[in-house]
Parts: C-alpha cells; structure tokens; sequence
C-alpha cells in the first residue's frame, strides 16, 4: 500500500508539472483515476454515483489547481485519503438533502391531496455553484453527450416532455452545474421529479460511457 501510495504521489507530482488543458495532464489524471478508482469508500446507497462523479469533478479542479478548494497537499496523506475524505461529505450531504426532502415534500403533498390542488411540491435542496472552467478530463465527455451518435440520450425523457431528456439534463449539470431548483423552474417540473429522472436513467448512461472508457 506504501507503494502505492508513492506510485500516486509521484503521477500527481508529473501530472501537475505540466500545463493546465494539455494532453499530457489529462493522460496523468485518467490514469491516477483509473487506479484509485476501485480503492475508494463504497456505499450502497441510490446517490452513491452522483457523490463519486462531483468527487472526480474536485480531483479534477484542486489536485494541482485548487480552483474550488485547496490543492492537494501530500503532507496531509494520501491520494485515497484525501478523495476519500470529501467524498464521504460528499454522501453526507446527499443523505442531508434526502431527509429534508423527505420531511418537506411528504407534508406538502398530504395537504395538497386534500385540498385537491395541482401544483408540485417544492424541494429545499439546491446547489452550490461551480467553478465555470471545465476540467480537461471531461471533455470528452461533454463531446460524447452532445454528439448522441445512437440518439439513445435524446430518446430517453420525462413522460409526455421530450425535451427534458438525457442529453439536455447531463450536459446542464456538467460544470458549471445548473441547479435543481433552476432546472425546476425552467421547465415547469418539481425538483424531485428532475432528480429521480436523472439518476434512474441518465446517471446509468454516464456510468456506462466512464466504463468503457476505463474510468470506472
């Protein structure tokens, strides 16, 4: 493990001494990505992936950067140590949101039953807002979301509402991430309605395209 640790410290140390966008660095981050990936804290929870997928975000940002937290500091511990450290704020703030989600819908929707009303609950949960440069790493990522050569993102959509479907909801919540809330009010829809929408079909979809390109 003290191998592996010094292998992971030495790709951050090659990866961050070259420029920021250049091939190079985004060949280093892959690879560090590839090999921690496995290692990292698991939780059988449904935002598991949204959690780990804004963990590869802050990597992406702050491991040499530190765009929107502080740059990684090998004094501190480990490469797993460090991601592994804000991905669990990452699950606890996902559990955070759920519970008050849970405690502010579920009253809003018995008293709207009720009193035979139509509109949607609202969600408390919003998000922070992001850093606008887009990490080198997810580029092609971006590319593969707005190309849909299969049209598979497009085909898959809310209910009677073609366009809010997988390629427009992905690439709203690539960096520099709109938020739920300005997702909800944009298209007309509930926050919860969004999100489940997300993560039951386009967080499946982005897991699929980070396999096959070895990230996962």
């Amino acid at each position: 493990m003290v191998q592996f640790d010094e292998q992971l410290r030495c790709l951050v140390t090659e990866a961050c001494g070259h420029p920021i966008g250049s091939p190079q660095r985004q060949k280093l981050l892959t690879q560090i990505i590839r090999l921690t990936a496995s290692r990292l804290w698991r939780e059988s929870v449904p935002y598991y992936q949204d959690a780990l997928q804004q963990t590869w975000l802050y990597f992406c940002r702050n491991v040499c950067d530190g765009m929107t937290g502080q740059t990684y500091d090998p004094t501190y511990g480990s490469v797993i140590t460090w991601l592994n450290a804000y991905l669990k704020r990452r699950l606890q703030d996902f559990y955070l949101d759920q519970n008050r989600e849970q405690a502010t819908t579920v009253p809003l929707r018995v008293r709207q039953s009720t009193s035979g009303g139509t509109s949607e609950a609202i969600d408390p949960v919003d998000n922070l807002p992001a850093n606008p440069q887009v990490p080198p790493i997810l580029e092609d990522l971006e590319t593969w979301v707005q190309t849909d050569s299969e049209g598979e993102l497009c085909r898959t959509y809310i209910k009677g509402r073609p366009d809010v479907n997988c390629q427009v909801l992905i690439l709203k919540r690539l960096p520099p991430e709109v938020s739920w809330r300005e997702l909800s009010e944009e298209f007309g829809l509930s926050i919860p309605t969004l999100s489940s929408f997300y993560q039951r079909q386009c967080l499946p979809r982005l897991r699929k395209f980070a396999q096959l390109e070895g990230l996962l």
